[in-house]
This record gives structure tokens, sequence and C-alpha cells, in this order.
């Protein structure tokens, strides 16, 4: 049996534990490795050079997939260019396992080369850190090896998900000898089996009874992947107690979730918009008694500003697992659930169903319903109700319970009408900013600028789309302006920690993890260029479309106020750039679409988007000063909308 035989027991470990994709870059201390993977018949590899764009890359593929993906560098510096994709990771809730190569422990800060200190490597950026043993010759070394593997593997994978370390202390020789093949032999795995958190029901019966008995109840999502049964789930909840939905653009919650929805109840997305509108009356009409929170981070800076200077008397925050972040200073309550669960048990049955579900089911205490069995079907077509703008509060004439067949059981009249009155500002300046967007979106002179030109990009996403949006203003366009209603459209950006580093690379990723899929890469020169590595490998991408808005600097600091008010604003903020995305387009085989009027872009967009294109790039070139004085316009039209 080969000395390194506990090595190439790694990849059987993971493949029987569901990591079937495992992204490495090219080192010899990590040789053993790499042939281990390479020649596991149920492990993919893909080798990409750059170790930064290979651990966001690798991000892609397990937030695309939805379970762990494995990487694999060798020695030294490698390890550290894991880092910012590690902690995105971390934040995000993403399970990476990180296989690190190392010197053996003897030889550390002995001046030998690629040497560094790379146990705990990522520090509190990651779950956990395991040492694989550097000597295993003995039998119970190799049960060690094995063991640690497999906890990591759990440990990545277990809820809340996220990266581990696994460092792999390797000594010489690293490669087989000629002709000598490797042996995949049976080796024992722990298989950790998934649980649901559950409350009694009592404890169901006293959260049902504060959301009953409570006029404002607001529920506020933050990122969350894309999910069906949650989706149903919210919405029967709204429905049935009358509840307003608030979530960002990377909540997906825009996504579609029933054809028998009634529209005016659907969650609410233009929060950047009318939050943004200095009206007291709006404000206070808004104010929730009751925050029911559930997902990650806020893209929307107004409502978090505004959740944090209106604080509720009583805020809950769902999740199953994992630390609870207090985001806006008023946190009471962690229900330890599934979101889909919690909403589950109070918008499928009023209280007397959950005490009949007591008696019905002793293993289980949240009643299984139509969340579980209800196709997702596609939205009606909305039109937004315009409501005047002298008055934030008043919405069109309708009944005063808004229903779900079948809900709505949970409150009496006088409940209904409290409810609904707290409903209603809520409806009525969501209808509002749809219909500005719409307006002001659509104004016949307008000079050539990148909020405008997403717009109409956001038009043409093919339905089924996978939508990246990197970070500075890509995200923040998308978010104010949203998706064409009705479209299967889900939203990822990396927003655990906002950096720009990898946003290309992620979109990659997900772009090789679901090649029948389009994946859409909206994204501002400065992350693209300083990513472009993520194109540095040798695998098609027929599927990807990239939208780059390049107005030849770091635009953001000209929106945002402190540094667009400084005198070094274009040195050293913007960091104005010359560059054009031609050559990268060239060097790595995209279709290259530049624009800079709008007759270009509508004639570019459906060319671009169509599948036979392949790999494209659009390049939309605009005016640094002009975007900002564009943008703007938009804010002090939304200023003062309410004022005529």
């Amino acid at each position: 049996m080969s000395s390194l035989q506990a090595v190439h027991n790694i990849p059987e470990i993971c493949a029987q534990l569901g990591i079937t994709d495992v992204v490495l870059s090219p080192g010899s201390r990590c040789a053993p490795l790499t042939i281990a993977f390479a020649r596991h018949p149920k492990i993919r590899v893909r080798t990409v050079p750059d170790e930064r764009a290979a651990a966001f890359i690798g991000l892609g593929l397990a937030q695309a997939q939805r379970r762990a993906v494995a990487l694999v560098c060798t020695s030294g510096t490698a390890g550290l260019n894991y880092a910012p994709a590690v902690a995105e990771a971390y934040f995000q809730q993403i399970p990476l396992v990180i296989f690190t190569a190392d010197r053996p422990p003897e030889w550390i800060d002995q001046l030998d080369g690629q040497t560094i200190r790379q146990h705990n490597l990522y520090g509190a950026h990651a779950k956990g850190t395991f040492e694989f043993p550097a000597d295993t010759s003995h039998s119970d070394a190799q049960w060690h090896a094995a063991r640690l593997v497999n906890e990591a593997i759990n440990l990545a994978q277990t809820s809340p998900a996220g990266p581990v370390q696994v460092n792999v202390p390797l000594r010489e020789p690293f490669y087989p000898k000629q002709g000598e093949e490797l042996q995949f032999v049976p080796v024992k795995v722990t298989r950790e089996l998934p649980g649901r958190p559950q409350l009694s029901i009592t404890t169901l019966q006293e959260l049902h009874e504060a959301i009953r008995s409570t006029s404002r109840v607001l529920v506020v999502a933050g990122q969350h992947p894309a999910d069906a049964e949650l989706l149903l789930a919210l919405h029967q909840f709204a429905a049935a107690y009358q509840v307003p939905v608030v979530g960002d653009l990377i909540a997906n919650l825009h996504l579609p979730a029933a054809a028998s929805y009634d529209q005016r109840l659907r969650p609410l997305g233009r929060q950047d918009v009318f939050m943004a509108v200095p009206e007291p009356g709006l404000k206070e009409a808004l104010k929730p008694e009751l925050l029911i929170t559930f997902g990650q981070s806020l893209i929307s800076k107004a409502l978090k500003l505004y959740l944090r200077t209106t604080k509720p008397a009583q805020h809950w925050h769902i999740q199953a697992a994992g630390t609870v972040a207090d985001t806006f200073q008023s946190l009471t309550k962690i229900v330890r659930m599934e979101p889909a669960d919690f909403f589950a048990a109070f918008g499928e049955a009023s209280l007397s169903s959950l005490e009949t579900a007591q008696q019905k089911q002793t293993t289980r205490s949240i009643p299984v319903g139509p969340t579980t069995r209800v196709e997702p079907q596609g939205f009606e077509p909305f039109e937004p109700v315009i409501i005047a703008r002298t008055d934030a509060t008043r919405v069109a004439p309708g009944p005063t319970r808004l229903l779900w067949p079948g809900t709505a059981t949970q409150l009496t009249d006088t409940e209904a009408s409290a409810k609904a009155a707290y409903l209603k500002p809520w409806l009525a300046a969501e209808n509002w900013a749809a219909g500005f967007l719409q307006e002001f979106m659509h104004q016949p002179t307008q000079p050539f600028n990148e909020f405008t030109a997403i717009h109409r990009a956001l038009q043409h996403l093919p339905d089924g789309t996978a939508l990246h949006l990197a970070n500075s203003m890509a995200v923040r366009y998308a978010n104010i302006l949203g998706v064409p209603p009705g479209q299967q459209v889900e939203v990822f950006a990396n927003r655990g920690t906002s950096g720009i580093d990898g946003c290309t690379s992620t979109a990659v990723g997900a772009a090789l993890a679901r090649p029948q899929r389009p994946v859409v890469l909206l994204t501002g020169d400065v992350a693209f260029f300083y990513d472009r590595n993520a194109f540095w490998h040798n695998y098609p991408t027929p599927n990807l479309r990239v939208v780059l808005l390049n107005n030849h600097a770091g635009g953001i600091f000209r929106l945002i106020d402190g540094p667009r008010q400084q005198p070094e604003l274009e040195e050293l903020f913007e960091t104005s750039q010359p560059l054009r995305a031609e050559n990268t387009a060239r060097d790595f085989g995209l279709h290259y679409f530049p624009v800079s009027t709008f007759a270009e872009l509508e004639s570019a967009l459906p060319v671009f988007f169509a599948a036979e294109t392949g790999a494209a790039l659009l390049e939309i070139t605009t005016d640094s000063p002009t975007n900002a004085d564009f943008f703007e316009r938009y804010r002090a039209a939304v200023r003062t909308s309410f004022s005529t």
C-alpha cells in the first residue's frame, strides 16, 4: 500500500459525502492531492491558475449547485489568496472544503521555500480547521486522517453551512512512480443526517397570538436563495394575517409563487425608492410594532436606517442555527426554525388546526399542508397603480381583506380591519414607487447614462436567468429597478462581505455549474478589471453574458456624500482608468458588443442575449459626471415627488 494512501482516500470520502466538483490551482506540494482528485472517477476537476479567482469560482459552483465544493492549492501564499472567497463563503453560508498542502510541521519557520504558518489560516472566517496527520503509516493514523476529513465535510455542510480548512502536510516523494496506479480502496464515511428545528405547539400558539393581536406586523427578508416552499408559505402567511412583506432583490421574493395569489399582496421591493421620500406622515404610517426578519444582509441602506431609528417594540429573527445579528438594534426573540416551516405553521392553520396537528402528529409539531404540495406557477400580469403624489397613505379602492383561497381564518373582522389599515400605506407606497420609476426611466429626452442603460438591459433578461450582481453601483441600481415581474430570474450577489474582488469569478463558477442555464453578470469597470483572471481557464461558458458598465472610474464615489465633495475625488477615490474591455474579450474568446448610445444599446441587446450568441460581453461606455448628474436628478425627483 502506498505511503500516501491516506491522502489518496480523500477524494473517495469527498465523493461519498456528496462533493463532486473540485477547483484546484497548480503546484508541486499539492501534487498528491491533485493527482488523487484528477484520477478519481466520480470527481470533476477544474484547474484555475489564480487562486483568488479559483476560490470564487468554487464559491459560484457551490452556490449554484447548493452543495459543497472542494478547493486544492499548494503551500505558502497560495492559500492566503483563497481568503477573500473564504470570508464571503463564511458570511453567505456557502459550504467550501479547502485542502491546503503544507510542509511537514518540523519545517515551519525554518526558512524553507513556500512555507508560512498555515494552521488556522482563515481564523474566525472559517467554521473550523483540521490538521491532517503528517505521518499516516500506523493504522490508527489512517483512521484518524479519514475521520478528520469526514468531520470537515460534515461541518462544512451542517447548518449554517460555511468554509472549513483541512491542512495537509506532505513529504516527498509527491508523485507516483511510472506505471504505478492509485488505489481507491473502500473507506468508512460518517454521514450527518440533516434535521429541522421544531417548536412546541404551546410556543407556536404564543407566537400566533402575538401576531394575531398586533396590528402593525412587518416581515423583512434579507439575502436568501430562491425557495419555492418558502415563497408559497410566506405569501399564504401574508394573506392570512394581512402583513406587508418587504425584501431586497437578493431576497428572491420577486419570483413567481402561484397564479391564484392576490397581486396586491405580492412582496414589496421598491423600498429604496419610497423610503427616500422625506414625508413624515409616510414614515409614521409605515412604523412597525412587531418586526419579523429572516435571511442575511440587506442592500437597502434607507430601509436599514429607517428600522434602526424607528425601532419596533418586538423584533423576531427566524433562523434555524448559527449566530444571529442584531442588525436593527431591536432584537427581542430568536426563533430557531427554518423560515419556510415558520411561515407555513401560521399561514396554513388557525389555532384549532394547530391543536389538531398536535394530536395527529407526535413526531412533528409543524403541520404538513399545501406548501409542500403546490407547484409554483407564474405571476399574473401586474400593472402598477399610481397613487397621487400628495397622499402617500391612500390606496385604490378594494376589499377590506386581501385573500388567498382558504386563508385569513385567523383574524376577526376587527383584527383584519386594523391590520389592513397598516398594510394599505405599504401597498400605496410600493405602487407609487413602481409608477414613478416607470415614468422617470422613460423620459424621452435624457443623456446616455448607466442607470437607464441598466433598466433597459434588465428588461431583456432571458427567462430562467441566474442574475449575478457585482458590488458597488451595479447591485444598487438593480435593487432600485428590479426585474420584470413574473420572470424566473434568480438573483445572486456577494453581499457577505460586499467586496468587488471575486464577483466575476463567482458568476463564472455559476456558469460552469449549470451550463444549460443563462448566467448574466451585471458589473462595473473596477470590479470587472480587478477580476479578469476569472476567465483564465480552459472551460467553455457559452451560457455566460457579462454586462459591463464602464465609466472609466469608480463612479460610486461621485454618488455618495463625503468623497464627492472632496477635491481629491478624481485622483484618490474614483481612480480614473482608461481601460476598455475589447482586449479582454478577445483574449478569452468572448463576443464583444460595445455601445455608447441608446440606439446602439437597443440594437445590441436582442443579439447579445440570444442563446446562439455564446459567451459575450456588452460594454456600456458612459461618462461618470453625466451618470452622477442623472442619478442626482432621480434622487431629487424622489424627494420632491410628494410636494406637488
